[in-house]
């Protein structure tokens, strides 16, 4: 008599099948699926806006002591730029490859997993002296800590692309974006009272890592992974919402490698999304990171001033953010770049006003210049992460969005801290203001071209509809 093995549990098929999704559960019945959907549908939101914010508390604390780290530790710019570089750039490759393993993994474990290890990583930071003293130590520790912070926007991204149909996933993407600047504000105001509270340039490394290992346990207390999973229908079923690209018979029996190539690397929209997301981060961190930097030596802000601007700058992203989804939906009727276009030209005008105020002028002008900026560069930033869950299937749209990440971290942060940190530092500031500038018009001629893809895809379909 043959004896009947148990197939293997999670952990003994090593890490990837520990984080691997669980299997459809049994239909739960239409009563129960009625009472739970709208339930879990809210509790997985606030999971990943929480857990995503969290992130932002840990990711890249050191623009708020660069001040601090240049005089008493002797990072010059150059130096200031490449750690964080190492961050950045290490997030963008990890962004990517995660979300490659994501989107077959368990949303729950992996989304407070990559919370945790980042957390672990700011700790070593605070606690291990010699970090603080080689520009070469603290870059790569910050490249630990950059692939840790690649496995926060995978899983988030395929929470929404499953919970969250197409027609409604425009607002409620903008409603979660918005996690970024809570979390972004929050990591300044944190550092700020650690080091009114505790003094030392480390105290703004360890205290938000304590509280994001707290955040990553409710982050998995809240998390679910996919409807499915649950015992509930697929969201287009739910919603009645079918998805606007869907795999095809040649998708079924391809290979992951394949379906990746066919809607990733090789589609030229999303190529085209990707390198217009290259100069959106590159202004978003070029003004953001050197914030602190740029007005204590051009305005002659105190730490605490520059720390201010900082957090002035990702707090107006969240009525930015919302207002952009909200004219990308009544105003342009669901076109995402003609409003991404409009946002940028206004950057462009609020760069210039940053740039060129009087030294004399006072220091508010200067903060509204920064809420201005923050207020509508988060709108594009929100609107390509969109686009690329959208315009792609719901089996790689974390992959797709990692693709636009990768170009936007490893190519925009590199621009953003290094290039500009190099720019200062030979150029000045004057220059340098003049390259951002220059990237603002590269964004929005990407942006138009991306959009004349996407007017030409909709006519295609309402062809296609009306046959």
């Amino acid at each position: 008599m043959t004896q009947q093995l148990n197939p293997p549990t999670r952990t003994q098929r090593g890490l990837l099948g520990f984080l691997a999704a669980p299997p459809p559960a049994p239909r739960l019945d239409a009563a129960t699926v009625k009472a739970r959907y709208s339930r879990l549908r809210l509790q997985v939101f606030m999971g990943i806006f929480i857990g995503y914010a969290g992130y932002y508390l840990v990711r890249n604390n050191v623009p708020l002591v660069a001040t601090i780290l240049r005089d008493e530790h002797g990072f010059s710019a150059l130096g200031l730029g490449v750690v964080t570089n190492g961050v950045l750039v290490a997030y963008g490759l990890s962004k990517f490859f995660s979300a490659i393993v994501s989107d077959r993994s368990s949303a729950r474990l992996f989304l407070p997993i990559g919370l945790a290890l980042s957390a672990l990583a700011n700790l070593f930071i605070a606690f291990v002296p010699a970090v603080g003293s080689s520009v070469a130590f603290f870059a790569v520790v910050m490249i630990f800590n950059g692939f840790f912070q690649g496995m926060g926007w995978p899983p988030a991204g395929r929470t929404l692309v499953h919970w969250f149909s197409t027609s409604e996933r425009g607002s409620k993407t903008a409603l979660w974006n918005i996690a970024h600047n809570v979390g972004g504000a929050g990591s300044g105001a944190l550092a700020g009272l650690a080091l009114a509270w505790f003094g030392g340039w480390r105290s703004a490394f360890w205290f938000p890592a304590l509280i994001c290992l707290v955040i990553a346990v409710i982050a998995f207390l809240l998390l679910r992974d996919t409807p499915e999973s649950e015992g509930l229908p697929p969201i287009e079923e739910y919603r009645n919402d079918p998805a606007p690209v869907e795999e095809d018979a040649a998708d079924e029996s391809a290979s992951t490698w394949e379906t990746v190539r066919r809607y990733v690397l090789t589609n030229a929209t999303m190529v085209k999304l990707a390198l217009a997301n290259v100069f959106v981060y590159t202004l978003r961190y070029g003004v953001l990171v050197w914030a602190p930097v740029y007005l204590a030596d051009v305005r002659g802000a105190s730490l605490g001033e520059g720390i201010a601007g900082f957090s002035l700058f990702e707090l107006a992203g969240i009525p930015g953010t919302l207002l952009c989804g909200y004219i990308s939906d009544k105003v342009f009727r669901g076109r995402r770049s003609p409003a991404g276009i409009t946002f940028l030209i206004g950057v462009f005008l609020a760069v210039t006003v940053y740039w060129l105020s009087p030294v004399e002028w006072p220091l508010w002008i200067s903060y509204g210049a920064l809420v201005i900026i923050g207020g509508l560069i988060y709108g594009p930033v929100m609107l390509i992460g969109l686009q690329a869950l959208d315009l792609s299937p719901r089996r790689v749209a974390g992959t797709a969005a990692g693709f636009t990440g990768l170009f936007g971290y490893v190519l925009g942060a590199t621009l953003a801290s290094t290039g500009i940190g190099l720019a200062v530092d030979q150029f000045g500031w004057d220059i340098t203001f003049m390259l951002i500038l220059v990237c603002v018009l590269l964004a929005i001629g990407f942006m138009f071209s991306v959009g004349r893809d996407e007017d030409a895809m909709r006519a295609r379909r309402a062809k296609a509809a009306q046959h």
